[in-house]
């Protein structure tokens, strides 16, 4: 959401990029230096809970404390080396437990069992658990993560399914004005439904991740999954193939800004190449028939920077992890109930988004086209909530 990473050997490593859809005119009402954040244990589990609080603060990157206060990581060697423990103690189950959420961007991570395994490299920076490494040391850890950012413009907080579907929690907030905004519930067993159909659909059945005890931990998405080869390479091939023909008889029509609905890009395919003009006939952006590896992590191919050729980007990108680009000729569509629904689809995003109870969720990286990301967001935010859901059976909704 707000961070970036880049890979080093085999570790993924967090590095300070504010995104830009968090940046915005400061609220009439000055937001204060931290909220309470509440994290309920819902779980029904008896493991030991940790949290941690970590991210980006003034162009450092660092952790925060129980009481809010952050602590910039300190300078590391090449050689990537154990972090300050910045675990804090979590509630036990159906307890809960208050702690202060600084001002920041970055991630509310949370552990069962055991303590996660971080460690800083150079200039501070923080190498994240990369599970898709079956030697990383947080390989056999049940754990997940919350993304927010709070700045003087208020709080984004939401849940994510990017890198994987794993253990299951809400998160939310309540505004000045006491409306409270959740997100990320699942469905009625909608932990065991999504591992069920993804192990039964035919090609997406390599994916979850065992602990030593034979459990699942997590499911692994398709993005990461092609480079452990988990998932074939060309398992979105044929769709590819049916848009790269369509469109080279046809025009394609990117509409990619709501609030600006005359910029418009078209684009048409000439050999292995689609290429986008504007309305003057300018050429804006060129595309290579894109890989499988690049539509799951909405990069390389469709490499997506802040500007008019990323938000052509991230049109495609969720366009073909969502089977409609056959549908129209001018994207993006914004009717769910046309998503995934070619027999080639991100069957990946397509289940985890069938178990949501707001049917919203963040599962690959440009989810948020057309608003289908599980986010919530208040220019005057009082307190923040982060809810652990049990693994079976019906949660109940934040503050329910």
């Amino acid at each position: 959401m707000s961070l970036t990473r880049k890979i080093i050997g085999s570790v993924a490593v967090m590095t300070a990029a504010v995104s830009a859809a968090v940046v915005a005119t400061p609220s009439a009402t000055a937001v204060p230096a931290t909220i309470p954040l509440t994290i309920s244990n819902d779980s029904g589990r008896s493991d030991e809970v940790f949290v941690y609080v970590l991210g980006e603060q003034g162009g450092e990157l660092g952790y925060a404390d129980a009481a809010g206060t952050f602590h910039p990581w300190p300078d590391a060697g090449s050689v990537p080396e154990p972090a300050p423990d910045a675990s804090i103690a979590g509630p036990a189950a159906g307890q809960d437990l208050t702690i202060q959420m600084p001002k920041l961007s970055g991630r509310v991570y949370f552990s069962y069992g055991s303590k996660l395994d971080f460690k800083i490299v150079n200039d501070g920076q923080l190498v994240q658990p990369a599970v898709q490494n079956p030697d990383d040391p947080n390989r056999d850890i049940l754990f997940n993560w919350t993304e927010y950012t709070l700045n003087d413009s208020g709080l984004w907080i939401n849940s994510t399914q990017v890198d994987f579907f794993s253990a299951p929690y809400q998160t939310g907030l309540r505004t000045a004005g006491g409306e409270l905004r959740h997100t990320g519930m699942l469905k009625p067993d909608g932990w065991d439904n999504v591992v069920s159909a993804l192990s039964q659909q035919d090609g997406w059945d390599g994916l979850a991740q065992t602990g030593p005890d034979g459990n699942v931990l997590r499911v692994l998405s398709p993005g990461h999954a092609v480079g452990t080869g988990q998932i074939g390479a060309d398992v979105l091939s044929d769709y590819v193939d049916r848009v790269w023909a369509k469109y080279s008889s046809e025009t394609l029509t990117v509409v990619p800004y709501a609030h600006e609905p005359e910029t418009k890009f078209f684009g048409t395919v000439a050999g292995d190449t689609m290429t986008f003009t504007d309305t003057s006939g300018a050429v804006v952006a060129t595309f290579p028939r894109p890989s499988g590896e690049s539509i799951f992590g909405c990069a390389g191919d469709l490499a997506a920077p802040n500007d008019d050729v990323g938000a052509i980007a991230r049109t495609l990108c969720a366009g073909f992890n969502r089977s409609s680009l056959l549908d129209s000729a001018t994207q993006p569509t914004d009717d769910p109930a046309g998503f995934y629904q070619d027999a080639v689809t991100n069957y990946y995003a397509k289940f985890i988004h069938e178990q949501m109870a707001d049917g919203k969720a963040y599962a690959f990286a440009f989810d948020d086209v057309v608003n289908q990301e599980s986010l919530v967001h208040d220019g005057d935010p009082a307190e923040a909530f982060i809810q652990l859901d049990p693994f079976s059976g019906a949660a109940t909704p934040i503050g329910g």
